[in-house]
């Protein structure tokens, strides 16, 4: 199989939306806007095809990362992600994804409400 990022052959990853022939490397995943969830299950899919926030919510204009302060998108998209409580705390995607592996399971928490369920089975959810 060839990567649909980077167009090199043995693509071991592929989307699990039945009907989907899309393979890429896992390395290629983040760069070509695919999800990965380790979590309950290990399950992949392709930029066409991820999960994406279900939460009804726009950042303010200005809205900076909480994580690094930088601002980010005007609206949710892969690489912008909101709280699913609050709906106030916005992060990037690679900021969450670092804050993830720093933190201890029983410390991972919305930086703003300081839920820990609904963001951590969301985030599981997004590949985070």
């Amino acid at each position: 199989q060839h990567c649909f990022v980077c167009g090199k052959s043995r693509a071991t990853v592929t989307c699990q939306e039945m009907g989907c022939n899309c393979s890429f490397h896992l390395p290629c995943a983040t760069e070509g806007g695919c999800i990965t969830q380790f979590l309950p299950e290990y399950r992949s899919f392709c930029w066409g095809h991820h999960p994406e926030q279900e939460v009804e919510a726009a950042p303010e204009e200005n809205t900076t990362c909480l994580i690094c302060l930088d601002l980010v998108e005007d609206r949710k998209s892969y690489h912008t992600m909101v709280c699913p409580v609050c709906k106030h705390a916005w992060f990037h995607r690679r900021c969450i994804q670092g804050q993830a592996l720093c933190a201890d399971i029983a410390c991972f928490q919305c930086l703003l409400c300081r839920d820990k369920v609904l963001i951590m089975a969301e985030m599981f959810n997004m590949g985070i």
